[in-house]
């Protein structure tokens, strides 16, 4: 039986995506399992970015920036991990991204940084939950 060897993180910046950090770190050390962490990209942020940048290299370090803390703890866990950048609508990129990958486990906050558009669309969570093969623990 290989209970969560294969973790996927989900993450956007946001403060519950710095707890699921956390439980998947857990998760990973318990079971000696790997994290593959991804940030997707999505279209409007794309265009934000792009409007407000001045070059390519400020846009990749701003979106650095924003997993940082992400990184940090990852980099202080015993954790081999791996970190994914993707670019598109987040709850299918993560949804391909976990059937590529054969995760045995997805780990994601419950809210991220867009609350409006959570509400309007239906939280990414509950997009991968819904289509997701795998478990997923979603993180208060």
């Amino acid at each position: 039986m290989r209970l969560f060897k294969r973790i996927l993180l989900a993450v956007d910046g946001s403060d519950h995506s710095v707890r699921a950090v956390k439980y998947a770190i857990e998760l990973a050390e318990k079971f000696d399992g790997v994290i593959e962490t991804v940030y997707v990209v999505d279209e409007n942020t794309t265009k934000k970015d792009v409007l407000y940048a001045a070059n390519k290299l400020e846009i990749e370090a701003k979106r650095k920036e924003k997993i940082k803390p992400i990184r940090n703890l990852l980099e202080q866990s015993n954790v081999v991990f791996g970190t994914h950048v993707l670019h598109g609508e987040p709850g299918p990129c993560i949804v391909q991204f976990a059937e590529e990958r054969e995760v045995d486990c997805v780990v994601i906050g419950s809210r991220g940084l867009n609350q409006v558009q959570s509400f309007l669309l239906g939280s990414v969570s509950h997009k991968v939950a819904k289509r997701t093969a795998c478990p997923v623990l979603i993180v208060k």
